[in-house]
């Protein structure tokens, strides 16, 4: 476990071990990810950012109950369909 201060500015240093083990050098973007009250920070990478993507996607779809992949196809086939005719 590591302890960092937050600054008045709201900044943190990410300790030395943990910038290792994500491979963090200077200049690298990192991406926060809500999981209930915790924080996680993981190294901006495609695998990450599909990852933030689909954990804003993922409570829309099942409100509008998008469940499986049959229904994203069904939708995919409906969307199709209403952009062929244009």
């Amino acid at each position: 476990m590591e302890l960092a201060k937050v600054t008045s500015k709201g900044q943190i240093t990410i300790p030395v071990d943990i910038r290792r083990k994500l491979g963090l050098d200077t200049g690298c973007k990192v991406l926060f990810f809500e999981r209930g009250d915790d924080v996680v920070i993981k190294k901006n990478t495609p695998e990450a950012a599909l990852e933030a993507i689909r954990g804003v996607l993922a409570p829309l779809a099942t409100a509008q109950g998008i469940l499986t992949d049959d229904d994203v196809m069904a939708l995919v086939k409906e969307f199709r369909s209403r952009n062929s005719t244009k």
